[in-house]
Order: structure tokens, then sequence, then C-alpha cells
């Protein structure tokens, strides 16, 4: 007999369907925003509830990074703004990637590009500042005053995507800690609030 439940994982909400089976581990699949798991029957409760929570998030995001990636071609974008390269690196591979570690990445051995999926919800400016702050790295591998000078010449938009990416990074950080009336006075500012 399935037992259903609803689960919000990542800000998706799921309806998990768990049949307890024959079988040797927990499997998962998931269609649209139906969550199937097939699991041991003697599997503890509490080990199988947090087995579906960390299945349930590889799946979204998995379904996710498939998603922006055949709706936002990466390898154009990143080929793009190498072209802007006095002597551009080849670039064979690009992909966004649901990662927390860094904002993106170049591979000098596999000729890949790697994104941060969320540089997509960024201006653009900022996109494709740090898609040349990686590609610059094919040509000088740290950040040595050559790497900024070039980085700054092919991107003038590198110092001010930094910061961007600074105050991104606090606010995340700091939201859920900000008091109520705080968080709402920040979401009601304008664009041009500081020009008043």
């Amino acid at each position: 007999m399935a037992e259903q439940r609803i689960i919000t994982i990542d800000g998706v909400t799921l309806t998990v369907i768990v049949t307890r089976k024959a079988v040797k581990h927990i499997n998962a699949r998931l269609r649209d925003t139906t969550l199937s798991i097939s699991a041991p029957c003697a599997v503890d409760g509490a080990d199988l509830d947090r087995a579906i929570a960390a299945l349930a998030r590889r799946l979204i995001r998995r379904v996710h990074k498939q998603k922006i990636n055949y709706e936002e071609n990466a390898l154009e974008l990143v080929r793009r703004v190498a072209a802007r390269f006095p002597d551009p690196p080849v670039v064979e591979r690009a992909e966004f990637t649901l990662t927390e570690a860094r904002w993106g990445s170049y591979s000098v051995a596999t000729r890949t590009v790697r994104l941060n999926a969320v540089l997509l919800r960024m201006p653009r400016w900022v996109l494709e500042a740090v898609v040349a702050h990686e590609i610059a790295h094919a040509i000088h591998p740290d950040h040595s005053p050559a790497f900024w000078r070039l980085l700054r010449s092919v991107c003038p938009d590198t110092d001010r995507a930094q910061t961007f990416l600074a105050a991104a990074t606090w606010m995340a950080r700091t939201w859920r800690t900000l008091p109520p009336v705080e968080r709402a006075l920040l979401a009601g500012m304008s664009d041009d609030a500081d020009k008043a």
C-alpha cells in the first residue's frame, strides 16, 4: 500500500508517493510535481524522510538545470564574451550549474565554462562580467595584476560586477536575520531611490 504526502523542497511543492517494496535501496523518480519513491520495507522512518528530502532536492535541481540550459544557450553567450579578448581561448562547452561554491569556473583541460545558474536572475552585465572573469583565467590562471588589466580591458563593468556580487551574497546571507520591517523597507526600495 502506498503512502502519500506533500513536501516542499527548494520552494517546489511535491506530492510524494512512497511504496515499500522488496528492494535493496531507496529509489526515486520525479515526473512534473510527483515524486515516486520505492523503499525497502525495513528502512527506518526518519532515515526514509532524510533520503526523500535529499533525493527530491537532487532531482529538482537536475530538472531545473536542464531547463535553464535549454532556455539559455550558455555556449553562445560564453563565445560571444570570449570574442572580446585579443586572443580568444577555445571554449568547447558551457553550462549553467547549481552550486553553492562559486560563481563560475573554467577548465583548461576540458575547455569548459561552468556558470552558477543564479547569475541568470541578475543583470546581464553581471553575468557577462563573470563569464569574462572565467575566460580571463584561461590566459592568466591567477589574480595577478596582468589578469585584472586584461579583464578590465575586455569588461569595463568588472569592478561594478564584483561589488554587485558581494552585495548580493551579503544580502542573501543576511536576509532571514533582518527584522521584518527592514526586509519590507528594502523590498520596497526603487532603483532610483538613491537619486532622491
